[in-house]
């Protein structure tokens, strides 16, 4: 009688979640599963075959971000993971139990990397996704669904979820958990923590960031391939409308060429935005708001010319933190020319600071890296901001949903 009076009260704290991926009878059964050790072969073929669906979608092959999804998904990949994160210490690890991921609204492709870390990592997950339709959410979420049907000993683990913003659901699937995740930023982070979780419950938040890049001028002359420069770029970009916390805001232009350099870069840049990218009105009217609102709040700023609003760049002459309460999105920059690299140590010496894409010499970047920063967590190539790895924001993900047992014996 017990036990179908708390299966009543589960059911009705969930009777408003839709789900894309799971079932009610998936969430009543959560406090039962048994977690796996991280990187199971039962996973780690569940993933494989989820990528060799997403690979051959053509509608997959349309978004370069479900495309490289099902690349790092391979097989291949995951064993190279599993031997990068390999346990050599003799005790036993493994998954937490359940892990709730409560996922960004407006990048489409991150929950999945979040989910498919509680996988990796022997966890059964609640995962929140984005409210938002993006096709790249249908896309993926039918694969897995595809996946689980060849592959059904893998359905107790996935539960993927829609809902408001009500807190009783939020209070309910808090108290399952092991582990929250929490992606939305910093307003998100607030509103969940109302939600308690259990004592020995952990909890891994991702707040507000912010990311630069930084391009060689001369490296950038040299490149023979301009147009797929131009690509990764748009990738780091546009291709979350700029919403990433690893989306670049500032471009730092360092080297002897800086001038020659923007004029063709921002050039082949212009083409590819006016080719590829969905551009709305509202965009232009906001990001032009946002550097009429830069000039009249900051001394020497340089609004660059052009011929419509696909790409708004704002010349600064001094680059701080405080620089980031005026940022914009969907192709919003602002840039610098920087003749040495500590120029831009206030900038990142902030733990807001997370991601800078560079073209360059390694050497050139290692002075302001020893510097003593208190942000800055990678230092990628451009085109590989958005690239995912279980060590992000400075957090050991296979550390953080795992637990050890001792063995001392």
């Amino acid at each position: 009688m017990q036990q179908h009076s708390i299966d009543l009260e589960m059911r009705e704290a969930v009777k408003n979640v839709k789900f894309s991926v799971g079932d009610i009878d998936a969430i009543l059964g959560l406090p039962n599963i048994s977690a796996m050790v991280p990187f199971d072969d039962l996973a780690v073929e569940f993933l494989n075959s989820l990528s060799r669906i997403l690979l051959s979608s053509n509608e997959a092959k349309a978004y370069p971000d479900v495309f490289t999804l099902g690349f790092w998904i391979r097989k291949a990949s995951v064993l190279a993971l599993k031997e990068r994160f390999n346990n050599v210490s003799g005790d036993i690890k493994v998954g937490k139990g359940v892990v709730f991921h409560i996922a960004p609204s407006n990048v489409p492709v991150n929950y999945a990397y979040s989910l498919i870390s509680g996988i990796l990592t022997g966890n059964a997950n609640i995962v929140r996704i984005p409210s938002k339709e993006f096709p790249q959410v249908t896309i993926i979420n039918r694969a897995i669904n595809e996946a689980l049907n060849k592959y059904p000993e893998m359905k107790p683990y996935i539960c993927l979820v829609r809902y408001g913003r009500e807190r009783k659901v939020n209070d309910f699937f808090s108290r399952l958990a092991d582990v929250r995740i929490i992606w939305g930023g910093d307003n998100t982070i607030t509103e969940l923590r109302k939600s308690l979780l259990n004592p020995r419950a952990g909890e891994v938040t991702f707040a507000d960031r912010y990311s630069l890049a930084v391009i060689n001028s001369d490296r950038y002359l040299e490149l023979e391939n301009k147009e797929r420069f131009a690509e990764a770029f748009y990738n780091d970009t546009y291709l979350s409308d700029q919403n990433a916390c690893t989306s670049p805001r500032l471009i730092v232009w360092i080297g002897s060429e800086k001038e020659k350099a923007k004029n063709i870069f921002w050039k082949y840049e212009h083409d590819l935005v006016k080719k590829k990218y969905t551009f709305q009105p509202i965009m232009g009217i906001n990001k032009l708001t946002s550097s009429y609102l830069a000039a009249s709040t900051r001394n020497n700023i340089k609004i660059e010319d052009r011929k419509d609003n696909y790409i708004v760049r704002v010349n600064v002459s001094e680059v701080t933190s405080e620089l980031m309460e005026l940022k914009d999105n969907s192709g919003y920059f602002f840039e610098y020319d920087c003749e040495n690299i500590l120029e831009i140590r206030d900038f990142c010496n902030n733990t807001r600071c997370q991601t800078i894409g560079y073209l360059g010499a390694k050497e050139d970047i290692i002075p302001l890296l020893e510097s003593g920063i208190k942000g800055v967590d990678r230092v990628v190539s451009v085109g590989k901001t958005m690239d995912f790895d279980f060590i992000w924001d400075g957090y050991n993900l296979v550390e953080r949903l795992t637990r050890t047992i001792k063995i001392n014996i």
